[in-house]
């Protein structure tokens, strides 16, 4: 395992493969990362069989671990939670004869600009797009596609730095934003880029695939609310939640199953699986963003509830070279609605949360404690949710949006620092 996040998949990969009878060695550049905040060992450290400390982000130190490691026990399999480690993972099961996607279309699938390139030398439709290094390139390219845009960093992810601009004043905010980190969270080095998108109106999907042989099998669609942002500058998209099975006409779900393994072909993904998010236009399904990796914000769960296929174990099925094999489904259908905050402040209080241990109706839920500081801004801001299941019906959506309706989260004004 080559790193991993610390929370969501990154809680729940190293349990599943520790009751599944396998043992893992996690390469990470810095064990101190996953220490929790009361001192425990995260379950990626405290699980592990063996943790070796090398430099993750030098692609050469890694494959030359990896071999050494390969030569003192028999290696079954290369993978990872976390986005920014998907093209490493394919190099260094490439460089060990494992299964895995070719590390040059990892690449490419996990950088916005080089998917868009893809799909017009493939002759997908997609949006009109322009990549901008410098602001007089982004200005230019703004007039050519004309506004409203949607603006987003090239290589970084959780909608970060995502802003839809209508007019110039916007975009030299939302540019700057793009292009002014120099490393990601794990301290990788950023392109820089920013990618000018002209904006598609529709309802917004996302869908869960699995590619085996240059094969793809989509496991579902799931329906995304999406917290639209205003027009103000530096506005971002975040998803408000995730209800799966996606309430479908059988043409819109086969167009948009067409087009995702049409997108999945053109970039070369022949092996993994992969979260793909696609708007329903006028004119047909347009990409909205490529993932090559399980869906997160609990998609995954609602897609075990539903389907018995559990995007986790797929993963390590995937990584192992096996066909993915669902377990029972129990539920048909099932949703999250997550708690947003609409200004910035810290938490005074939550009432209401009581009511949702008592729910039967609710398989998991989350409240911001006291004192937590929060902000609107990107999917990694939102401050908890309600998941809950339908076992028989449609109903998952609205229940949970019922659920989170009744929570009242009141937010202060931040304390000023001394």
């Amino acid at each position: 395992m080559i790193e991993s996040w610390l929370q969501s998949t990154g809680l729940m990969l190293p349990p599943l493969l520790r009751d599944a009878g396998h043992r893992y060695v996690l390469v990470t550049r810095d064990p101190n990362l996953y220490r929790q905040p009361d001192g425990e060992l995260h379950p990626v450290l405290a699980l592990a069989s063996d943790v070796i400390i090398a430099e993750t982000n030098d692609d050469a130190a890694l494959v030359a671990v990896a071999h050494e490691v390969a030569a003192r026990r028999r290696i079954d399999g290369v993978l990872t939670t976390c986005d920014y480690y998907l093209p490493a993972v394919a190099l260094v099961a490439e460089e060990l004869g494992l299964p895995g996607a070719p590390a040059d279309v990892l690449h490419t699938a996990t950088r916005k600009h080089l998917v868009r390139r893809a799909l017009a030398a493939g002759g997908v439709p997609d949006v009109p797009f322009a990549v901008a290094s410098t602001w007089d390139d982004a200005r230019k390219a703004a007039a050519s596609l004309g506004y409203p845009l949607v603006v987003k960093p090239v290589d970084m992810n959780s909608g970060t730095g995502v802003c839809k601009v209508v007019d110039e004043a916007g975009l030299a905010v939302a540019f700057a934003e793009a292009t002014g980190p120099e490393r990601n969270t794990r301290d990788q080095p950023l392109e820089r880029l920013a990618l000018l998108e002209r904006v598609v109106e529709g309802p917004e999907y996302s869908v869960e695939s699995v590619t085996r042989d240059g094969v793809t099998r989509v496991l579902g669609i799931t329906a995304k609310s999406v917290a639209e942002p205003g027009v103000e500058a530096g506005s971002g998209f975040v998803e408000s939640g995730h209800l799966f099975p996606a309430p479908l006409a059988p043409d819109e779900r086969d167009a948009i199953e067409r087009h995702v393994v049409a997108v999945l072909d053109a970039v070369g993904l022949t092996h993994g699986i992969s979260h793909t998010e696609v708007r329903l236009t006028a004119v047909g399904p347009r990409l909205i963003e490529l993932n090559p990796r399980q869906g997160g914000g609990y998609i995954f769960e609602l897609v075990r509830l539903v389907t018995g296929f559990n995007p986790l174990q797929v993963l390590v099925d995937l990584a192992l070279g096996r066909e993915p094999v669902p377990g029972l489904p129990v539920a048909a259908s099932a949703a999250v609605t997550f708690l947003l905050a609409d200004a910035d402040g810290v938490v005074r209080e939550v009432r209401g949360a009581e009511r949702l241990g008592d729910d039967d109706r609710v398989l998991s839920h989350e409240t911001p404690s006291p004192d937590r500081e929060v902000r609107p801004g990107d999917n990694n801001e939102r401050i908890g949710h309600v998941l809950v299941a339908d076992p028989s019906g449609n109903q998952a959506k609205a229940w949970a949006d019922e659920l989170a309706t009744g929570l009242k989260i009141v937010v202060g004004a931040a304390l000023p620092a001394h």
